[in-house]
């Protein structure tokens, strides 16, 4: 049977506002997502999920914005100018009791300390006490410096007495092979991309040596983001965890992936620091990046006993649990 032109027009027309109604419903939600510094072969696992689709999978449309620092980045978040983040949780702890940011964290990537100095032996640093009178490196508005107080008191050494040079992450590396600084503040994960530009002997220097056990870097959101979008929070922490899985069951893959990115992260740097985060995330009988209650207190308690806080801070102002399944 022939239907009327009118009829069938209609019918045209209703196929084609149907079909723009649910390509709409189904657009990537387009999200800006902040590194705590620039792009560096520990933000591999990110690219995985990028490149493989995972984030796309999710409904997601993801700009990874370079980052210039754990403050830095809790500040991007916190304005808006980012949905989500990567960074530190003592940065995050001292930025909600001193300047009220409401950051909270929703995953620990690191579930161990990952701040670290690293010195030149042949410049006179063999240990902790050699760092008295000396210079470190460290770009501003950074988590190494903001928990050197904690690490100098639990090692015994007056932090006062320990000089700060502000420098540009990317310059750090040359500042140190030159000699022009003795020492220069590095996570743990970047030991691999030191070596490879630095001849000389290198003494690490890791803020867990003296026994400090906390928290390091985690995924950040807002807390209204929390509470009126916790699917998306939930959809993208999952995305991002099955790109760490993979990215740290296929490590050099996934420097291959970072340097396809970002080509001035080679590939074996890409595999090394991704291995190395490997080591800070894998915690024996936990699910990746959950957050454990006991060691949010445990991390507020060695903020506690290193600064004077402004105003308290509760567990719950800091972190929301249920976004990493279980």
């Amino acid at each position: 049977m022939k239907l009327p032109r009118c009829k069938l027009y209609a019918l045209v027309l209703a196929g084609l506002i149907g079909a723009a109604l649910s390509a709409a419903a189904h657009a990537a939600e387009k999200i800006n997502f902040v590194t705590d510094y620039g792009y560096n072969g520990r933000h591999a696992y990110y690219f995985v999920a990028l490149d493989k689709g995972y984030y796309k999978d999710a409904g997601f449309d993801v700009t990874i914005v370079r980052g210039k620092g754990s403050v830095d980045a809790i500040h991007q978040v916190g304005a808006g100018n980012a949905t989500l983040g990567f960074a530190d949780a003592g940065s995050l702890i001292l930025a909600r009791a001193n300047d009220k940011i409401p950051v909270k964290l929703v995953s620990i990537v690191y579930a161990r300390p990952p701040q670290a100095i690293f010195c030149r032996e042949d410049m006179g640093v063999k240990s902790v006490k050699d760092l008295v009178g000396k210079s470190v490196a460290n770009p501003a508005g950074g988590s190494i410096p903001d928990l050197f107080p904690a690490f100098a008191k639990a090692s015994g050494i007056d932090p006062a007495k320990v000089h700060w040079v502000v420098a540009s992450s990317q310059s750090l590396p040359a500042l140190l092979a030159s000699g022009k600084v003795p020492c220069i503040g590095q996570f743990t994960v970047g030991e691999a991309l030191l070596k490879a530009h630095i001849p000389q002997r290198l003494v690490r220097l890791a803020y867990s040596d003296p026994g400090l056990s906390y928290y390091g870097n985690g995924i950040i959101a807002t807390g209204a983001t929390i509470n009126q979008h916790p699917d998306l929070v939930r959809r993208f922490v999952a995305a991002t965890i099955k790109g760490e899985k993979y990215a740290f069951a296929h490590p050099k893959e996934a420097g291959e992936i970072m340097h396809k990115y970002h080509p001035e992260v080679s590939v074996a740097i890409g595999e090394g620091e991704t291995k190395a985060v490997a080591e800070l995330a894998e915690v024996k009988g936990q699910p990746l990046n959950v957050i454990d209650p006991k060691r949010i207190q445990a991390t507020l308690d060695v903020i506690e006993g290193a600064f004077k806080l402004k105003s308290p801070v509760k567990p719950d102002d800091i972190y929301v649990a249920g976004f990493v399944a279980k």
